[in-house]
C-alpha cells in the first residue's frame, strides 16, 4: 500500500513537474511592440555599470563617454531605483535597416577625446574591477556572444560550436599590468520582418541586440570630416591603452550592422532567459523532489501509527490506571496550552512571517503566470514591496488573534510592535548600508526622496492596515484549545542531549534545506552575478515542497519534545522551524568563499549585510509555516483523547 501511494504520488509530481515546464517558457511582455520603418530611429540607452566584483552600480556617465547636447533620464519606478538602474539617453544614432561601418560618436572627428589623470585613474580602476556596460535598444538588453566548444568527439567539434551569451559588455581588459579600453562597439541588432498587405510599408520590430567590443589605438583609427572612420586589419591593429598615470587620447567609435531573423518579437526574449543549464536544473529539481517526498511520506506514517497507536492505548477505559503512570505526550495536558514568555514578541514575529508568506506566495504565482517579465524592468520588486504593505492586514490579524489567545491584553501594543518590529530592523540595516553605498558615489544608493516615499508607505499604508486587522483579530474568538491549564506548572524532567535547542534546528533544517538549495543557488546567481532569473515554474513548486517540508518536520519535532515532557513548545517550533535559514547561512557563506571574487570591505559588508536580511525573511517564513502546522497538530491530538 505504501510503496504504491508513493509511486502514485510520484506520478503527480513529474506530472506537476511537465505542466510547469510548459509555464516556464510564456510570458507576458511587459510593453506593447514597436513597430519601425525603414530610416526610423531605434534609440540606444545606457542602463548602469555593474560588476560582480563590487557589487556596486554606477551610472552610465559616471566615466567620460561621450555625451549627447541634452542628458535625459528616464523615469524609473520603485523596482529599477531600488536596483540601481538610472536608464539614460546615449549619443549613439542607429536607425533601422541601416548599416554603418564605422562612426566617431564624438563630434569632434579630428579632436580626439582627451581624458585627464583622474578620469584614466577611474577608467583603470573600473576595468580592473571587472565593469561591465549595459544598454538597452527597444527595451532589449544588450548581450555579448561567447562560443566555445562543448566535450563533444573531435569530429562533432569541427561542425558545431556552443553559444551563450552574457549580459553586457565588458568595459575593458587587462594584459598584464597594463589596462586597455574598448573604445569601438560593433552592434549587431536582429529584426523581425512583420507581415503586411501588399500596398503598405513593411514594418520591422527588433528581436535581438548583439555587440562586439574592440580596443583599437587612436592611431589606427582614420577618421574624416564627416565623422566617419576606417577600421584596421584585425590582424594589424593594436589595442588602446590606457595608462593610469598620464593624460590619454582616444576616439569613441561604433558600428551598426542589420540581420533579419525568425525570431518573432513574443519570443525575443528567450535568447536571455535561457542561458541556464536547463537539463542539470531538471534533474536537480525532480532529484529533490522525489527525495522529499518520500522521506516526508516515511515520517508521515511513522507519526500516523505511532500517534494512532498512542491515543488508542489512552482511550482504553479499562487501563485508565495503567495509562497515568505511563511516560508521554498525554501527561503535559495540563500545561501544553500555558502561554509562553514574550507572548507579544512571538505574536508579533508571526504576524510578520504571514505576510512574509502572503507576498511572496503571491509574487511567486503571478511570476509564474508570465505577468512580471524582465522586460517590465523593476516589475517584480515593485509588486513585493507594495504587496507586502497590503499583507499587513492579513499579518495583523493572525498576530492579534494568538496575542488574544496567548492572553495578551495590550493589542495597541502589540499592534504597533507587529508593524515595526520586522520592517524596522529592514529598514534600519538598509539604511546604514545605504549609507557606504552613498560615500561611494554608486547608483545603488536609493535617493533621499525614494527613502521619505518608503516611510511615508510604510507609516501611511502598512502600519494602518496592520492596526486594522489586528483589531479584528483581537476582537475575534480567541483559538479554541482542547483541553484546560493548570495553575501550577508542572516540572519538566531533564531532557537528554539530543532535545537540545540547537541540535533540534541543525535536525529540523535539513530537509526543507535539501528542498530548495538547488533553486538558492540559481537565485543567488542572479542577484550576485547579474543574470536573470525567470524559472518561477520551478520556483513555485520549491515552494510548495518547502511548505510541506516545514510543516512536516516541525510536528514531528513538537512531538519529541511533548513525549518528553517539554510543554515549552510555542517559541522552540518556531526557531527550530526555522532551522533550514541556518543552512542557507551557511550555504551564503561558501558562495562568497567559492564563487565570488570579492575582496574589499564595503562590498562584503554589502554582500553579508543583505544575506543577513534574506536569512531573517527566511527563518520568519520557514518558523511560522512550522508554528501553524505544529499548533494545528498539537490542538488536534489533545481534542483525540479523553482527558479526566
Amino acid at each position: 500500500m505504501a510503496a504504491s501511494a508513493a509511486m502514485e504520488r510520484l506520478r503527480y509530481v513529474l506530472g506537476l513537474l511537465l505542466l510547469l515546464h510548459s509555464t516556464d517558457s510564456f510570458y507576458v511582455p511587459g510593453v506593447a511592440p514597436i513597430n519601425f520603418h525603414r530610416n526610423d530611429p531605434v534609440e540606444i540607452k545606457a542602463v548602469k555599470l555593474t560588476s560582480s566584483r563590487t557589487q556596486l552600480p554606477y551610472e552610465y556617465y559616471s566615466l567620460p563617454f561621450c555625451q549627447p547636447s541634452k542628458i535625459t533620464y528616464k523615469a524609473e519606478n520603485l523596482g529599477e531605483v531600488l536596483r540601481g538602474d538610472r536608464i539614460v539617453n546615449t549619443p549613439f544614432q542607429v536607425s533601422m535597416n541601416v548599416e554603418k561601418k564605422c562612426e566617431v560618436l564624438c563630434n569632434f572627428p579630428n579632436k580626439p577625446v582627451t581624458l585627464t589623470v583622474e578620469q584614466s585613474k577611474l577608467i583603470a580602476e573600473r576595468i580592473r574591477e571587472d565593469y561591465y556596460v549595459h544598454l538597452i535598444a527597444d527595451n532589449l538588453p544588450v548581450a555579448t556572444r561567447l562560443e566555445f566548444y562543448s566535450n563533444r568527439e573531435e569530429e562533432e567539434k569541427k561542425k558545431e560550436k556552443d553559444v551563450q551569451f552574457e549580459h553586457g559588455y565588458r568595459l575593458g581588459f587587462m594584459d598584464g599590468n597594463k589596462f586597455y579600453l574598448h573604445n569601438h562597439l560593433s552592434f549587431i541588432l536582429y529584426y523581425h520582418r512583420e507581415d503586411v498587405e501588399e500596398s503598405q510599408e513593411h514594418t520591422y520590430r527588433v528581436v535581438r541586440f548583439e555587440v562586439i567590443p574592440q580596443s583599437i589605438k587612436l592611431e589606427d583609427l582614420k577618421a574624416d570630416e564627416k565623422s566617419m572612420c576606417t577600421l584596421p586589419e584585425a590582424t594589424g591593429s593594436a589595442p588602446q591603452e590606457i595608462d593610469p598615470t598620464k593624460e590619454n587620447q582616444l576616439l569613441f567609435t561604433y558600428s551598426v550592422h542589420w540581420e533579419e531573423s525568425d525570431i518573432k518579437w513574443a519570443s525575443r526574449w528567450d535568447t536571455y532567459l535561457t542561458m541556464s543549464d536547463v537539463q542539470i536544473h531538471w534533474f536537480s529539481i525532480i532529484n529533490s523532489v522525489v527525495v522529499v517526498f518520500f522521506l516526508s511520506g516515511i515520517l508521515s506514517m511513522i507519526i500516523i501509527r505511532t500517534l494512532r497507536k498512542d491515543i488508542a492505548n489512552y482511550n482504553k477505559e479499562d487501563d485508565i490506571e495503567d495509562t497515568m503512570e505511563e511516560s508521554g505526550w498525554k501527561l503535559v495536558h495540563g500545561d501544553v496550552f500555558r502561554p509562553p514568555q514574550y507572548p507579544m514578541i512571538l505574536s508579533s514575529l508571526l504576524g510578520s512571517g504571514i505576510q512574509l508568506f502572503c507576498m511572496i506566495l503571491i509574487v511567486i504565482f503571478v511570476a509564474m503566470l508570465g505577468m512580471l517579465s524582465p522586460s517590465s524592468r523593476g516589475a517584480l520588486m515593485t509588486t513585493a514591496c507594495f504587496l507586502f504593505m497590503f499583507m499587513g492586514v492579513f499579518g495583523g490579524f493572525f498576530a492579534g488573534r494568538l496575542y488574544r489567545t496567548l492572553k495578551g491584553h495590550r493589542w495597541k501594543k502589540g499592534a504597533f510592535c507587529t508593524a515595526t518590529l520586522y520592517p524596522g530592523v529592514v529598514f534600519g540595516i538598509c539604511f546604514v548600508l545605504n549609507c557606504f553605498i552613498w560615500g561611494k558615489h554608486s547608483s545603488g544608493a536609493v535617493p533621499f526622496p525614494t527613502m521619505v516615499a518608503l516611510l511615508c508607505m510604510w507609516f501611511g499604508i502598512s502600519l494602518p492596515l496592520v492596526y486594522l486587522g489586528y483589531y479584528f483579530g483581537f476582537r475575534k474568538q480567541p483559538y479554541d484549545n482542547p483541553v484546560r491549564t493548570n495553575q501550577i506548572p508542572r516540572q519538566i524532567p531533564e531532557q537528554r542531549w539530543y532535545m537540545n535547542k540547537f541540535v533540534g534546528i541543525l535536525m529540523a533544517g535539513i530537509l526543507p534545506f535539501g528542498a530548495m538549495f538547488i533553486e538558492l543557488f540559481f537565485i543567488f546567481s542572479a542577484i550576485w552575478e547579474n543574470q536573470f532569473y525567470y524559472l518561477f515554474g520551478f520556483l513555485f513548486l520549491v515552494f510548495i515542497i518547502l511548505v510541506v517540508s516545514c510543516s512536516q518536520i516541525s510536528i514531528v519535532m513538537v512531538y519529541f519534545q511533548l513525549c518528553a515532557e517539554d510543554y515549552r513548545w510555542w517559541w522552540r517550533t518556531f526557531l527550530v522551524s526555522g532551522g533550514s535559514a541556518f543552512y542557507v547561512l551557511i550555504y551564503a557563506v561558501f558562495y562568497f568563499v567559492n564563487k565570488l571574487d570579492i575582496v574589499e570591505f564595503i562590498p562584503s559588508l554589502l554582500y553579508f549585510g543583505y544575506t543577513a536580511l534574506m536569512v531573517l525573511s527566511f527563518w520568519l517564513l520557514t518558523g511560522t509555516i512550522g508554528f501553524y502546522a505544529a499548533y494545528m497538530f498539537v490542538r488536534k491530538i489533545y481534542a483525540a483523547v479523553k482527558i479526566d
